[in-house]
């Protein structure tokens, strides 16, 4: 491991009452003792760990800043290591000046993520919680917080190596069984191995089935607003956005462009697109707006297909409906505060989930909340469990489920006990690989790229 030691803004640039420059490593209250000089002639390199102290910050020019440096002496601190903190008001000017003076005093630039990295490696967290540290960061609901603090406290952690010793557990019975058939041990009966195999790939197919639901919490909903001109889109989009985003006019095509918002509903977070009027038209310029908005409805993990209620279903109507073949859609039949000339059956014969409202009630913005609920499953969602964070996580379980599978194929088909051992310690590896526990430095390396700096 970098035995070099680093420092980084760890709070956001910015104006603010405080900021902190981190400092981590084994020259770290060195390099903090030569930029803070402590009240009453103290030194940091004398202070205890998890103690403050009140001073001030200087370059190698001049004063700084007033400060209150904290000293965590390793190993009791994040990253394992010796830490310093000093903190500082909360100017950008103040923060890079103290950060500079810093790499003056034998401190080199973190690399995003490298705190957290540093206690990856110092074993102060396994590679699942060191990725809820990002999520916990990122979180932008009560539901996300929750999970990324369950996984952060090891609940994924410890499902999986719930599901690991039982499998170590069995790839060592039957090795033994194996290579020492002379000995006096236990006999290997299939149905007990199969059971056993039967019970860790139900527990890992429970893990997969947390992915969907927690994906919405976490990373929300990319979702486009579609129908034809005047249908209620823009009315539509600045319901959900609680403010003018669309223009609004009688005019059919006045959005030509895609106009975005990011919107809570809910727990969910919605990046929405409000899009063209899907029509047949001879402008060139609205045109191009169509083909935006039909491929963007293509991208959509979710589609809000609005049509206008108190018009029957025209050809542009069916194209929107041809469009939405194959999509995570919900219809919204719109204007139901007019006279309803739209008839609902075959609408209803195309889209599952069908809802009629008026985009100008704000009552239908709590409707919409409880049917893309529905539509994911949230109510299901527990954020208190262990709970697959990303693709990362969700690409080692699986391919652990299908070493399991493929264990109990070959126990079936009678095939030789050192095929099924090797099939269960693949399964095995898989998921020491997910804890990071056998993760290779490719895997680390791209577990840290998302972080920010100074985390």
């Amino acid at each position: 491991m970098d035995q070099q030691t680093i420092a980084a803004i760890s709070t956001p640039l910015g104006l603010g009452g405080m900021g902190v420059v981190r400092i981590s490593g084994p020259q770290a209250l060195e390099v903090a003792g030569r930029v803070a000089h402590l009240s009453g002639g103290r030194r940091v390199g004398e202070m205890a760990g998890y103690t403050c102290a009140f001073g001030r910050v200087a370059d190698r020019s001049e004063e700084i800043d007033e400060a209150v440096v904290t000293v965590f002496r390793a190993p009791k601190s994040y990253t394992g290591e010796d830490v310093a903190e000093l903190s500082i008001h909360g100017g950008i000017y103040l923060l890079q000046r103290l950060l500079r003076a810093c790499y003056e005093a034998g401190a080199r630039p973190a690399q995003p993520g490298e705190f957290t990295k540093r206690a990856f490696l110092n074993g102060k967290l396994d590679l699942t919680q060191a990725e809820a540290v990002a999520d916990l960061i990122s979180a932008q609901g009560r539901q996300a917080a929750q999970a990324a603090l369950t996984a952060k406290e090891g609940a994924l952690f410890r499902r999986a190596q719930q599901v690991t010793e039982l499998l170590l557990d069995q790839a060592a019975h039957l090795a033994a069984w194996i290579d020492y058939p002379e000995e006096d041990l236990p006999e290997v009966e299939p149905q007990t191995l199969e059971a056993g195999l039967r019970q860790a790939a139900a527990a890992l197919e429970g893990l997969l089935d947390t992915y969907d639901a927690g994906r919405v919490v976490r990373e929300g909903v990319e979702t486009v607003i579609v129908g034809r001109p005047n249908a209620g889109k823009s009315t539509l989009m600045n319901l959900l956005a609680g403010a003018p985003r669309s223009i609004v006019t009688q005019l059919a095509g006045t959005t030509r462009d895609v106009v975005t918002d990011t919107v809570r509903l809910g727990e969910v977070v919605l990046r929405l697109s409000d899009t063209a009027g899907i029509r047949n038209s001879q402008d060139p310029v609205e045109r191009m707006g169509v083909a935006l908005a039909e491929e963007r409805l293509r991208q959509a993990q979710l589609v809000l297909a609005v049509f206008d209620g108190s018009q029957p279903l025209d050809e542009n109507d069916r194209r929107v409906m041809d469009a939405c073949e194959g999509c995570c859609c919900i219809a919204l039949v719109n204007k139901d505060d007019l006279p309803q000339q739209l008839e609902l059956e075959e609408l209803a014969g195309r889209f599952p989930h069908l809802l009629t409202i008026s985009a100008q009630d704000s009552e239908s913005r709590t409707v919409l909340e409880r049917e893309i609920s529905q539509l994911f499953q949230l109510e299901k969602f527990d954020p208190a469990a262990a709970v697959v964070a990303n693709e990362r996580q969700y690409g080692a379980i699986s391919v652990a489920l299908g070493e399991i599978g493929e264990a109990m194929g070959a126990l079936r088909a009678g095939v030789s006990y050192d095929a099924v051992c090797v099939c269960i310690e693949r399964a095995a590896d898989c998921l020491l690989e997910l804890t990071g526990q056998k993760a290779s430095q490719a895997v680390v390396d791209q577990v840290f790229s998302r972080f920010c700096v100074g985390k």
